[in-house]
């Protein structure tokens, strides 16, 4: 039977708020979770991304925070009670609009601090006071270290993504930004998979917690239709086309391996008559926020991204993932393809294998305990055209005689240039070669004195033997 929310002694206002957000049923990790935090104790939890981690500690925490609720305008009144960290800066702005719409009717506070934007505004909310303070830890770092955080009063911690904090190398920032803490608190991890090392984390820092496992790791959902076909380089974009026309997709996500690669796919499926916007490591963090606002909106078609969006990323409703490429980590694949059939939704993972992945399939093989198949596709249409990059700083047009490199985002040769430039067959015949250059070198047989020191060498002159004559060499200018 599915547990609902109504039947949780939350506290008024936040049922208020759940009721307001349309939540009825808790999901597998929301009905195990929830009523073990809401007694104090720590918690290592493991779900399936997409299945309502952040509601799962966010709710009981916001129900233990409300006694220290109050309307007093003293930053001292707000200090910092609870503390959520998250790996990406997405992830973390997430999480606090989930925050404050959870706690709408409290007079809780709460803020967000990350990176890539400016300290002062973060600064003043931080000087104003909050209970709940959501963060990355590089930037909480850089305000503790500006005394602008005070950490002494925290009561529970959240380590949120924490297999993904301890990849992209946050371990030392957690380890000095938990020594801050108060060593009496509780301490919730929550993540997608458990590894060794994340198994390692949860036995320095949690005290006899309680292990919440509502799927197997690194188990794909079950509402996800996953597709792996064999395809060509040049063949990808042609088959992103195809699968959005033959599936009727209007959203979804491509998940590329690169930044470079992420911007030059973007702007070439633009070019191509896809509304399409990329999200990357290079970009700042407005441009971040701007691409994920628009996709959100339905403003764009594909959101081309690294696996800087691969993590916790809640949109709804998307309904396909394209892998562009296969990762390089198998575990991302089960984060990227859970960035759809989210909630109970259906969804579809496709993923573009070409003759070179055959070690990284070997991987996701592993990861999967399944052999996976390789599918044809078939295309009902002509491939879409771009200008190529043979990589001889030459520019041809897709389908001439060439071994194809790199799809850029060059504007195409105008109409006047193309219609100006001569056929090949009417080009006019290279100059004829010098015979001399294609003689083979024939040394001298003796070395004659050169002409300008016959000239100098005055006739009849007798020198001794014993007097080693001077170096003659050529002179540039002759004296008056």
């Amino acid at each position: 039977m599915t547990a609902s929310f109504s039947n949780l002694q939350l506290a008024e206002p936040l049922a208020r708020a759940v009721a307001e957000m349309g939540y009825e049923s808790m999901t597998p990790i929301q009905a195990q979770a929830i009523p073990v935090v809401m007694t104090g104790q720590d918690v290592m939890g493991a779900a399936q991304t997409g299945t309502g981690k952040t509601a799962a500690f966010t709710l009981p925490l916001l129900h233990r925070l409300l006694k220290h609720e109050n309307t007093s305008t003293s930053p001292a009144r707000h200090p910092v009670r609870a503390l959520v960290l998250l790996p990406t800066r997405e992830l973390a702005d997430q999480v606090a609009q989930q925050v404050k719409l959870y706690a709408k009717f409290t007079n809780l506070r709460s803020t967000v601090v990350f990176g890539g934007i400016d300290m002062k505004p973060q600064t003043a909310e931080l000087k104003r006071g909050v209970e709940v303070l959501v963060a990355t830890p590089g930037r909480l770092l850089d305000h503790i270290e500006a005394k602008n955080a005070v950490l002494n009063q925290v009561e529970y911690v959240v380590l949120d993504e924490a297999d993904r904090m301890l990849d992209i190398g946050f371990l030392p920032d957690l380890q000095r930004i938990l020594s801050f803490l108060p060593k009496q608190r509780t301490t919730l991890l929550f993540s997608a998979t458990f590894s060794p090392e994340i198994k390692r984390l949860a036995g320095s820092y949690l005290q006899d917690p309680v292990t919440i496992e509502v799927a197997r790791p690194n188990e794909t959902a079950s509402t996800v239709e996953q597709h792996f076909y064999s395809v060509t380089d040049d063949d990808k974009r042609h088959a992103v086309h195809q699968v959005l026309k033959s599936r009727g997709i209007r959203q979804a996500f491509v998940f590329v391996n690169s930044k470079l690669g992420c911007a030059r796919l973007a702007r070439s499926l633009e070019r191509e008559g896809l509304k399409t916007t990329a999200l990357h490591g290079d970009k700042s963090q407005d441009e971040r926020l701007k691409a994920l606002a628009a996709f959100k909106a339905g403003e764009v078609d594909l959101l081309v991204a690294t696996d800087v969006a691969a993590r916790g990323l809640d949109i709804k409703d998307v309904p396909a993932v394209f892998n562009f490429d296969v990762p390089f980590n198998a575990e991302d694949y089960v984060h990227r393809i859970g960035r759809t059939g989210r909630a109970g939704a259906s969804g579809l993972a496709v993923t573009l294998v070409t003759s070179n992945d055959g070690r990284l399939m070997g991987d996701l093989e592993k990861l999967l305990k399944r052999k996976i198949e390789l599918e044809a596709l078939e295309y009902d249409e002509d491939k879409p055209k771009g200008r190529i990059n043979d990589g001889r700083r030459h520019w041809r047009e897709e389908g001439e005689l060439g071994d194809p490199r790199d799809v850029l985002d060059a504007p195409p040769p105008s109409r006047e240039r193309t219609e100006s430039r001569p056929p090949r067959a009417q080009r006019p015949a290279a100059a004829p070669r010098d015979p001399f250059f294609d003689q083979p070198y024939e040394a001298p047989t003796a070395e004659a004195a050169p002409a300008w020191d016959a000239a100098a060498k005055p006739a009849g002159t007798r020198v001794s033997a014993n007097i080693k004559p001077k170096r003659k060499v050529a002179a540039l200018f002759k004296s008056a």
